[in-house]
């Protein structure tokens, strides 16, 4: 019979990436603008070459045509020295140095601040200054640490196009004019040539329009390169210099771009444009094309474009710290978890408000976490046990940590105990939770929402003596399993089973075993634990364990002795031989079996009705 399913052969187009391709198409046959030609070397570009480039905050990159050509990275560049000066010298002695205000005039301008600081590092004379500074730090090492660190901001090893440098050094009259300027004043020390060979160098490093992108969205994604997951620059670093990039990024022709384009932004008489926008991607784009303020014409086309496309402008964002609590609710609409004894589920239906959750989403910034601390401002909604679920949370920012904090330690009345649940090993904000529990904030912290409720149950329970038959020993009637069997079965029963005794520390059930035997707890306690041996739940005397062995179904976790245990243990086998013998009994088990499966898909299900309700 002939396969009619199709075999794809390429990757299917997303919006995204067809959005990209069709801006390509369209700002193609624009011929506006000149190459740049001041510096010759530059003048010999092809003009037709263009690429766009997107790189998203997980490491993704879009690209629509020229986006390998390499080209000279020229006054981008400017951006991540700034921000590997702060780094290296701190942003008091670079602050001192060099000005944050726009100078509303060309980036090439011979001019200083009334108290002769460059305006800003984006212009010449604040870049040659930022070089200046790390030549003064670091020597004749000073180039290297900033191809260094323009790599790790690429995510790979770049070049210097060394014709451009010699270029470079041979027509830079006026960036000497410069230097000597900010010599005069202090701004530089030294050997003036060699910080303009620091300088050229760096403007000379060959990049694509790929590269811009990732270097964007390293900006974007607060310092972290996100194709090599590599740190590459502090918050605090990355945060100012994007501050520097809206108002001056794009030379005397910043204040329109912020106006119509709304991204932080940062140009090259290359013809390349850099982009960011936080937390959401990173943007390059290769076009040697120029207007007058000496960007890339078919790169400002481009931005316009994307951004009034997906509403990119930074100050048009439409976010509801609303939808951060996804659910809000307590037991008395989810009910708890079924098979306990029934006296330990009328302890917990009697106090069903007593534990509270909060199904938390998204990113927990500054705004969100406070509507969140808003929500639990009434003490009579504050319960013995606040669970709050972080499954579903990507981030927490500092600002959004600090409330969390402060929520726990200082809002929060000492009798409610707080329980963080769906931080498991992979979890975005796992380490960040458990940095605050070590340091001394006071907080339970679960890998799963199960386990989380099945230890604040506990706790219930056994606040209000539902564990006190822990020593004592259980007959068979009070098992959920067992219910509805006469007095008689359940003897039968017994005397086909085995009286095993467990030392504490003891693995009842491994995991990786087949199937082979249930166990009916009848002195003692044991819990079960996942594969990184972390609690799921806890059982006493009265409950049952490994009954997936009377379907065979495949365990997916271990059953540890907590304490001396004392079980009656009855095989696959024993079970089919008693069904032989007591057809109306097995069925009743098998039926109880059901209910509570199902009891446990109820749970489950009242949670996606109340997430998505």
């Amino acid at each position: 019979m002939p396969n009619l399913l199709p075999v794809p052969t390429t990757p299917l187009e997303t919006p995204l990436l067809r959005a990209i391709r069709g801006i390509h198409a369209r700002f193609t046959p624009l011929h506006e603008g000149e190459v740049a030609s001041y510096i010759p070397e530059l003048g010999k570009a092809d003009p037709d070459h263009f690429g766009i480039a997107v790189a998203t905050t997980d490491g993704h990159v879009y690209e629509a045509g020229d986006t390998a050509v390499p080209f000279t990275i020229q006054s981008v560049s400017k951006a991540i020295v700034y921000a590997l000066a702060l780094d290296m010298l701190g942003s008091e002695k670079v602050e001192a140095a060099i000005g944050v205000e726009p100078s509303g005039e060309a980036f090439n301008s011979i001019r200083l601040k009334a108290d002769n600081r460059p305006f800003n590092a984006m212009v010449n004379a604040g870049a040659i200054c930022c070089s200046g500074l790390l030549a003064e730090a670091a020597g004749d090492e000073a180039f290297e640490l900033i191809r260094t660190t323009l790599s790790r901001f690429a995510g790979r090893d770049l070049a210097v196009d060394d014709a451009v440098f010699q270029s470079e050094r041979q027509t830079g009259d006026r960036n000497r004019a410069i230097a000597y300027l900010l010599r005069t004043y202090g701004g530089v020390r030294g050997d003036v040539d060699h910080i303009l060979d620091t300088y050229f160098r760096q403007c000379s490093v060959l990049v694509t329009a790929r590269d811009l992108a990732v270097m964007g969205a390293s900006f974007a994604n607060h310092g972290v390169n996100p194709v090599t997951g590599e740190t590459v620059a502090s918050n605090y670093a990355v945060a100012r210099t994007l501050a520097v990039m809206i108002s001056s990024g794009m030379y005397d022709f910043a204040g329109e771009w912020i106006y119509r384009v709304g991204v932080p932004a940062k140009s090259g008489v290359g013809g390349g444009i850099l982009a960011a926008l936080p937390s959401q991607l990173g943007l390059g784009i290769f076009s040697p094309r120029l207007d007058a303020h000496g960007n890339s014409v078919r790169g400002l086309r481009t931005c316009s474009a994307l951004s009034d496309a997906f509403d990119l402008h930074m100050l048009s964002r439409r976010d509801d710290v609303r939808t951060c609590i996804a659910a809000d609710y307590d037991f008395r609409t989810v009910p708890s978890k079924p098979g306990r004894q029934p006296h330990e589920q009328s302890i917990l239906e009697q106090r069903s408000s007593s534990i509270r959750v909060l199904e938390l989403a998204g990113k927990l910034s500054f705004a969100t976490m406070d509507y969140v601390t808003r929500r639990l401002t009434d003490p009579a909604g504050v319960p013995a046990f606040l669970i709050l679920n972080l499954h579903r949370v990507s981030t927490i920012t500092d600002a959004g940590l600090r409330l969390f904090t402060g929520l726990i330690r200082n809002q929060l009345p000492a009798s409610t105990t707080t329980v963080i649940a769906g931080v498991e090993g992979n979890s975005p904000v796992a380490p960040q939770v458990k940095a605050m529990k070590e340091e001394g904030v006071r907080v339970r912290i679960f890998p799963t929402y199960d386990a989380a409720v099945d230890w604040a149950e506990d706790q219930i329970v056994y606040r209000h003596g539902g564990f006190s038959q822990i020593g004592i020993e259980a007959d068979l009637s009070g098992q959920a399993l067992l219910a509805g069997l006469s007095p008689q079965e359940l003897a039968d029963l017994s005397r086909l089973g085995t009286r095993v005794v467990f030392d504490a520390g003891t693995r009842i059930i491994d995991a990786g075993e087949p199937p082979a035997r249930v166990y009916f707890l009848v002195r003692g306690m044991v819990s079960v634990r996942s594969m990184h041996d972390v609690r799921l739940s806890t059982l006493i005397p009265g409950m049952a364990f490994g009954e997936l062995a009377l379907i065979d179904q495949p365990r997916s976790a271990d059953v540890w002795a907590d304490t001396e245990a004392v079980c009656l243990e009855i095989s696959a086998e024993q079970f089919r031989a008693f069904q032989e013998t007591h057809a109306r009994a097995a069925d009743r088990i098998m039926r109880n079996l059901a209910i509570l499966l199902a009891g446990r898909v109820r749970m489950a299900t009242a949670r996606i009705d109340m997430l998505t309700g």
